[in-house]
């Protein structure tokens, strides 16, 4: 199977508290440790470790986190394909509270691929599935002559007239929600999360159903990554012909399995 991911990298540092601080109160974190994430990131590792592989586009600053992110991302598995841009690679400070919800700041504008950047992107012509999170108009159309496109609603305002296969978004972020809505062309299946409470789905011709949440292995620990995990669930399940049904539950199953990690990368459901 081929997968790929069109998206975005941050280099983010995570540090555990009790709970976030209101304004003046200062908090002990318990520890911290940093690593590439950001949902392009967290989707390319997830497939890479579902399908044996996956390839990554996206684009990085001429700095020390974008070399730390190419160096880490390569031990994770992801065979990427990052263009250099002058400005800094994108930060991010996470907050995990005492339940494993995550509260983030990011530092700076988030960098994109383009479809202009000398990227191997005729690889996408012959990929099963492409997740798409970030890039430009173009970077879209590439990514489209995948097989099946998935598609993040953060990425609605670069996507245009491309017309998706399917959208994952979060019913609980109305960002998202109307982000979501506005596709044109309608997606063929919109894919609604509802976190502890499973979620539901639409198709373009009016058949719905739900899914049930899935229990994760162990104590919830860190919830960030989970969404990205689910999408890049659902893409690999879509991309090896699983009905509907099938494919939310391996998706459910990812993102639970990323919440019981420390970090988005510890707790990763494996092919195995």
């Amino acid at each position: 199977m081929r997968v790929a991911v069109v998206g975005h990298v941050e280099w983010i540092d995570f540090v555990p508290v009790d709970h976030v601080p209101v304004a003046g109160e200062i908090v002990h974190g318990r520890e911290s440790w940093a690593e590439p994430a950001g949902g392009g990131a967290v989707a390319a590792v997830q497939l890479a470790r579902l399908a044996g592989g996956a390839s990554f586009f996206t684009a990085l600053g001429q700095d020390e986190f974008g070399e730390r992110s190419r160096t880490r991302l390569a031990e994770l598995g992801v065979a990427l394909h990052a263009a250099v841009r002058s400005e800094p690679t994108r930060r991010a400070f996470t907050y995990l509270d005492a339940s494993g919800e995550r509260t983030i700041t990011t530092l700076g504008d988030r960098l994109a691929p383009r479809g202009e950047d000398a990227l191997p992107w005729a690889a996408l012509g012959e990929a099963d599935a492409v997740y798409f999170t970030a890039g430009d108009t173009d970077a879209a159309r590439l990514a489209r002559s995948a097989r099946i496109l998935v598609v993040s609603p953060r990425a609605a305002q670069t996507l245009g007239p491309v017309a998706a296969d399917v959208v994952v978004y979060s019913r609980n972020d109305a960002l998202e929600r109307e982000a979501a809505a506005s596709l044109v062309p309608e997606p063929g299946l919109s894919v609604a999360t509802e976190g502890s409470a499973g979620g539901s789905w639409r198709s373009a011709d009016g058949e719905t159903g739900r899914w049930e949440p899935t229990n994760p292995p162990g104590p919830v620990r860190d919830q960030y990554g989970s969404g990205d995990c689910f999408a890049a669930g659902l893409t690999f399940a879509l991309a090896a012909g699983r009905p509907i049904g099938q494919a939310l539950e391996l998706a459910a199953r990812c993102g639970a399995w990323c919440a019981s990690g420390r970090g988005p990368y510890e707790g990763q459901l494996t092919r195995a």
